[in-house]
């Protein structure tokens, strides 16, 4: 578990770092607000066309190829990115970027992998915290290497840093990390014939409460994937932010994303259980989301975003953990390969719905409509509390 925490790790430092570059990379371009929002978009489209082949390929394979050939393929990206001199080169390399993005879901089954039922949720924190941490480092060495000056930014040096980061998690996997996946569990599964994505969507389903866990991760991340593709602009409309400001104030939410499911998610999940940690983000979600458009100082930004930060920070690993609880060892990574679709299709729709909003009826908007439909998270969850409870 360390050694993975560690090689996930470096590589989402290498993918924060580029996170406070890309709306102003592409406004460089000439970008519109909507087109920046489908910019944003296009890595989670193609990662959700992957998401499911990679993880049913580690079900055969095992997770560490996956993790190889995805590191690799993300390496390559970051420095096609560097090299962009257009927006349509600046869209096929983040969509190349997304199509190799098959760590994740490989990441995840490890987890499910290596844990007992009982420290699930403990385990699925270990690598929201990596995500965390990766976005406290990340996004401020992307800010500083771009510099402050929306205007005049250096959008080459933090792509280079990032294809270098990802080649040294490649590195560390070739050297330390072992197979989670046993031999006799990925040759019961190659023998299996091969089945199709829908397939897979169709028999996920079919699982009791799967549905609608996956509705609340769908709807949970789509609102916060509107949030971090609009935010720059935002910022910069509101405040005359450049990557630097920005890359400052995502490192500071990367903080207290890593303190909260690094250190505290298992405390509270045994406390409060799964469905009160989603209860609980959803409301802080909408809160925090809420309060943006009225921020009018960087204090008051910087709370709304910090509730914001702590509502994602626990929703998503509470609905993780119930997720895998569901599934059996040799359908794990197929299931947490249709999961991580649901989330990155949210991330695919969620930031071209927030650019639309953005362009056409205001800056505020994205959050406003964030936070009406977090409320309706927030009363799915509650109606839905005796069922969820039964899933331990």
């Amino acid at each position: 578990m360390p050694i993975l925490f560690f090689i996930v790790l470096i590589d989402l430092i290498g993918f924060g770092i580029i996170i406070p570059l890309l709306p102003f990379y592409a406004e460089h371009f000439q970008a519109s607000p909507e087109m920046v929002g489908l910019m944003m978009a296009t890595y989670s489209f193609t990662q959700f066309l992957a998401a499911p082949f990679w993880g049913r390929l580690s079900d055969r394979v095992g997770r560490r190829p996956v993790l190889l050939i995805s590191l690799a393929g993300a390496a390559a990206s970051y420095v096609w990115l560097g090299f962009a001199e257009s927006l349509g080169v600046l869209f096929a390399a983040r969509a190349v970027g997304g199509a190799m993005a098959g760590n994740i879901s490989a990441a995840f089954a490890y987890v499910a992998d290596i844990t007992t039922r009982e420290n699930r949720a403990r385990g699925m924190g270990m690598i929201g915290a990596a995500f965390g941490l990766g976005f406290i480092a990340g996004p401020a060495i992307g800010g500083i290497l771009a510099g402050p000056d929306p205007l005049n930014a250096d959008y080459q040096s933090p792509a280079f840093a990032a294809a270098a980061l990802s080649f040294v998690a490649l590195a560390i996997s070739l050297g330390f990390l072992k197979e989670s996946l046993s031999a006799e569990t990925r040759k019961r599964l190659a023998q299996q014939p091969p089945r199709k994505r829908l397939a897979m969507f169709r028999d996920t389903l079919k699982k009791p409460h799967l549905g609608l866990l996956l509705l609340l991760t769908f709807l949970s991340t789509f609102v916060f994937a509107g949030l971090e593709s609009t935010f720059a602009m935002w910022s910069r409309r509101q405040f005359g932010w450049g990557p630097e400001q920005n890359g400052y104030l995502f490192a500071f939410i990367g903080l207290l994303s890593a303190l909260i499911q690094g250190g505290l998610v298992g405390r509270l999940a045994r406390r409060f259980g799964e469905v009160g940690l989603i209860i609980q983000g959803a409301l802080a979600l909408a809160v925090g989301i809420a309060l943006i458009p009225f921020s009018t100082s960087v204090v008051m930004l910087t709370i709304a975003m910090a509730i914001a930060g702590y509502g994602f920070s626990v929703i998503s690993p509470a609905l993780n953990s119930l997720i895998s609880l569901q599934a059996h060892e040799d359908e794990m990574g197929g299931i947490m390969g249709v999961t991580r679709s649901a989330s990155t299709m949210a991330r695919f729709i969620g930031p071209a719905w927030a650019g639309l909003l953005f362009g056409f009826l205001g800056r505020d908007w994205p959050y406003f409509g964030g936070a009406a439909i977090m409320i309706i998270v927030l009363i799915l969850g509650a109606n839905s509390l005796k069922d969820l409870k039964n899933l331990k």
